[in-house]
């Protein structure tokens, strides 16, 4: 009988083909497409490798539950935006190139640009040096489903901003973006211009469903997902969230939960906040 349930759950799970491991946590790699796990199912996932299961489903739900994604799935003219982005967009526009590059020449000019918005984060990162970005880089070059952006100032050529997406089904997802931090201070505006083009090429060149940055954070230290919807009517696409874990992890979520608004720990508190969502959505 075991067995059986095995099979169907490996058949079920399409030999983890939609799955990627991120931070020990399992990811649905179609968002629009994910169904509920049964506990056999994320089991055998969870037998493979990593610690939990983030298994999201009923996707674009009309409900407002406590999980989401952020979209776009309609693209306006320029002039149905807020005065401030259609300013900010043309002002990016004369000062930038905004184009689609090989991976050759993203791995070429992408590092500084990395390094820069890592420095500048109100939350400090580790810099990420030459060997950790070449070996991302061997990995990008297995996955024939991403993209690569970059922002190269007009006058003379030097890239600002880098972008990273990756294409899926019938959607892309905005994976990475990165910017210069002088960039970002100088009122060229350059993530206006880059966000501009990509929902223009994605939407418009190639009909796309839809643009995704991303599912609600956990962290909630970055602004980004409250100016794409404020700027680029991106909206959120509701959807349930149910956590698996390891055995011996959902032990110590549980002993740890009542504590989640203390605990110092970014890491730990993420986990706590996902799980928080998750309870919310069963409700």
């Amino acid at each position: 009988m075991n067995h059986n349930k095995h099979d169907i759950s490996t058949q079920r799970l399409g030999d983890l083909v939609t799955w990627r491991l991120y931070k020990s946590t399992w990811i649905f790699l179609e968002e629009s497409k994910e169904e509920l796990l049964s506990s056999e199912e994320a089991n055998a996932l969870l037998k493979e490798r990593g610690l939990m299961v983030r298994n999201t489903y009923d996707f674009d739900t009309k409900e407002e539950t406590s999980f989401w994604f952020i979209v776009k799935d309609h693209l306006e003219n320029i002039s149905e935006l807020t005065f401030s982005a259609r300013r900010n967009i043309r002002r990016a526009l004369r000062f930038y190139n905004i184009k689609k590059i090989n991976i050759n020449e993203f791995s070429e000019k992408a590092l500084p640009i990395i390094n820069s918005a890592q420095k500048s984060y109100k939350v400090k990162s580790k810099v990420t040096s030459k060997k950790e970005f070449d070996k991302e880089i061997e990995q990008y070059k297995k996955d024939d489903n991403k993209e690569f952006w970059i922002v190269e100032r007009k006058s003379d050529n030097e890239a600002v901003a880098i972008a990273i997406n990756t294409i899926k089904e019938d959607s892309c997802e905005y994976d990475t973006m990165r910017c210069k931090a002088e960039a970002l201070k100088d009122r060229t505006y350059p993530y206006y211009g880059l966000i501009y083009i990509m929902n223009n090429h994605y939407l418009g060149e190639r009909k796309l469903r839809y643009v995704n940055d991303g599912s609600r954070t956990l962290t909630e230290h970055s602004s980004i997902q409250d100016f794409l919807i404020h700027n680029f009517k991106f909206r959120k696409a509701y959807c349930k969230l149910k956590i698996h874990y390891k055995w011996w992890l959902s032990v110590v979520i549980k002993a740890l939960f009542p504590f989640r608004n203390i605990i110092p720990i970014r890491n730990i508190k993420g986990i706590l906040k996902m799980e928080e969502y998750s309870r919310q959505s069963q409700n």
